[in-house]
């Protein structure tokens, strides 16, 4: 009993002597300040990882519209124009979405998106060719061969340049044989 007593004792001063060693919880030095960062909120601290999203030089100069100004903004009266933004980011997943509902064959809805993806990146090819087929598949020769002759007008040598000029050349065909049928001789 003399050494259970003897060992509790023992615990009990060794505990009170560590309590009396340490410092107390509210003389804990300050905490530093963390390092500023290099870098504005926001911004990648990778400089390799950076892309410009910035509008091409001389954009407004270039562009002949002066900028997409949503309708009935247009009287140079006007105190507000509505503008949409240079973004190719959005404009290729406007893009990647009009090219999942074209494979389901809603043809309507695949244009909607192609002409999204227009009005966030005005010269996009791609969409003028997808947004072509659309208007083919849903019997609007007019604007299909309008469409496949700004992809051409954009690349001329590009992918589907090949395919583009086959479906203008049948489109206009296609035209000519309707208009002679129409008209009686």
């Amino acid at each position: 009993m003399r050494s259970l007593l003897l060992l509790t004792l023992l615990c009990l001063s060794s505990w009170t002597l560590a309590q009396q060693q340490s410092p107390p919880a509210n003389d804990a030095p300050p905490r530093s300040e963390p390092d500023e960062p290099k870098t504005a909120p926001g911004e990648s601290s990778s400089r390799d990882t950076r892309i410009d999203l910035s509008p091409p030089k001389d954009d407004d100069k270039n562009r002949p519209k002066g900028g997409d100004v949503a309708p009935g903004f247009g009287d140079e009266s006007a105190d507000v124009h509505e503008l949409h933004p240079f973004n190719p980011y959005r404009a290729a997943k406007d893009n990647e979405v009009g090219d999942y509902y074209y494979k389901r064959k809603n043809y309507k809805a695949a244009l909607g998106r192609y002409q999204d993806a227009l009005a966030f990146k005005e010269n996009d090819a791609l969409a003028n060719f997808h947004m072509a087929q659309c208007y083919e598949k849903l019997d609007q020769p007019d604007e299909a061969i309008a469409h496949f002759k700004e992809y051409l007008r954009i690349l001329p040598q590009g992918p589907l340049a090949k395919d583009a000029k086959k479906a203008v050349e049948k489109l206009t065909a296609a035209q000519k044989q309707t208009s002679e049928k129409a008209t009686p001789k």
